[in-house]
């Protein structure tokens, strides 16, 4: 048998008044007296009174849900930023309802229009490693319904975004590395598209050309899932070179730790004949051995600094304000964190 949901009406039958005076009671109108107020209180809070959540959208044509499309859940990063939304998000009173990309265009698009589907209140997106076009994501802006990127974006769509300084993060690990010794620096990218892999890979250049050093693109490998694995392989080929590098800088920890791995069954010793730095500053980073060097990415800040300006819109916009789409960025610092492996 299913349990009857408690409804104002209920409350009022109990109390003898009306269903409006307990529903101002329960929105603490100043013109419901003190001890009526506490009255409804006790008994909604005994009766485990819950809002319908579905009756308040329709009168407020608000669902306080927001929608958010990560590519995977099971990456410390992401964990990070989710918890960082989370936290903002419920002291507002949202919900957060998660979605996944699995770093791929066509399910990204699925969960766009599932969303928007289902009237959540405002997005937050960080893309898929395949998108290149965006398109998918304009029928939240072409109906005024506030959209943020955050970590993988695309710099050209007209909202708002959460950034990392990627570029300057990067310049500083392979800097690490150069101010360690290293001659021969290679790096593991991330994949063509997104722009945080670009930006890294303009990081490292530039710390390059900034010391002299020349850029050999035989020293660059380009990842496509960025995993373990193509860490792993790639550095198993670039240790069996003629001339192997003597320092790594991978575009994230999981790579990184692939890194160590090959180097460790090659028998080379990091941090004496190899160093390796890693990008986001992940749990597994600290528990491997050695330990990782790495750049902190704040997670955490990203998801909450994302969540707040998502909020700021969708408040703006429930109080009649005009939405007007903007592609401000806030850009949040990177720092390194320097362990075993240089």
């Amino acid at each position: 048998m299913s349990k009857h949901r408690v409804t104002l009406k209920d409350i009022a039958a109990q109390l003898g008044v009306t269903p409006t005076t307990v529903s101002k009671a329960l929105k603490d109108y100043p013109d419901i007296g003190k001890e009526t107020k506490q009255k409804v209180k006790e008994l909604a809070k005994a009766l485990n009174y819950q809002p319908d959540s579905h009756a308040l959208a329709l009168k407020n044509k608000k669902t306080n849900t927001v929608g958010v499309i990560i590519p995977e859940i099971a990456h410390f990063f992401f964990a990070k930023v989710i918890k960082g939304m989370m936290s903002h998000l419920e002291e507002n009173g949202y919900r957060l309802l998660i979605t996944l990309s699995g770093e791929n265009t066509e399910q990204e698009i699925k969960q766009v229009n599932l969303l928007f589907n289902n009237k959540v209140d405002g997005l937050l997106v960080s893309l898929a490693n395949e998108t290149q076009n965006t398109d998918h994501f304009k029928q939240f802006t072409d109906y005024s319904i506030p959209l943020v990127m955050f970590d993988k974006v695309d710099e050209w769509f007209p909202c708002k975004k959460v950034l990392i300084h990627d570029k300057k993060g990067a310049f500083t690990a392979t800097n690490h590395l150069i101010e360690r010794g290293c001659k021969r620096i290679a790096h593991i990218r991330g994949p063509k598209y997104p722009l945080n892999a670009i930006q890294r890979h303009e990081g490292y250049m530039n710390a390059l050309a900034t010391a002299n050093m020349d850029y050999n693109p035989d020293l660059v490998k380009q990842c496509e899932a960025v995993t373990f694995e193509e860490g792993y392989a790639f550095t198993k080929e670039l240790l069996t070179m003629d001339q192997p590098p003597d320092g790594i800088f991978a575009v994230t920890d999981q790579v990184a730790v692939g890194a160590l791995q090959a180097a460790k069954d090659l028998n080379v010793e990091v941090p004496e004949a190899l160093k390796i730095v890693g990008f986001s500053d992940s749990q597994v980073g600290q528990i491997v051995k050695p330990a990782l060097t790495t750049i902190h990415q704040p997670g955490y800040e990203i998801g909450a600094t994302a969540a707040q300006l998502l909020i700021e819109e969708i408040e703006l916009k429930s109080k009649g304000a005009e939405h007007i789409t903007e592609s401000t960025q806030i850009i949040l610092d990177t720092y390194l964190i320097q362990r075993e492996s240089t």
